[in-house]
């Protein structure tokens, strides 16, 4: 995948970013580089490879230390949303946010 300077500045123009001419070409140059490292990478043949769940797991063994789920502190919804102007059912109410 190759991108080119028109994709560069729709990507500027959709995150309300202002690049000048420099910038943009050496955001292309940088990007393009991603990619192939990405495609390098998906070139690897990697068939009956294991996936490691932790990277550090090829080199040493490891215990995740993980704690039960259990609730730890009280329920203090209703006095979380005291100050909020509008709740409903639990849930914060809010305006409409989508264009």
């Amino acid at each position: 995948m190759s991108l080119t300077r028109t994709d560069i500045d729709r990507i500027a123009h959709l995150a309300r970013l202002a690049m000048s001419g420099e910038q943009s070409e050496r955001m292309l140059t940088q990007l393009n580089g991603f990619f192939g490292i990405v495609e390098a990478m998906s070139a690897v043949d990697t068939t009956g490879v294991e996936p490691l769940p932790h990277p550090i797991a090829a080199i040493q063994d490891i215990a995740l230390r993980l704690r039960d789920d259990v609730a730890s502190e009280p329920d203090q919804r209703t006095a979380n949303q005291q100050s909020a102007p509008a709740v409903e059912d639990g849930l914060f109410l809010v305006p409409k946010v989508i264009e």
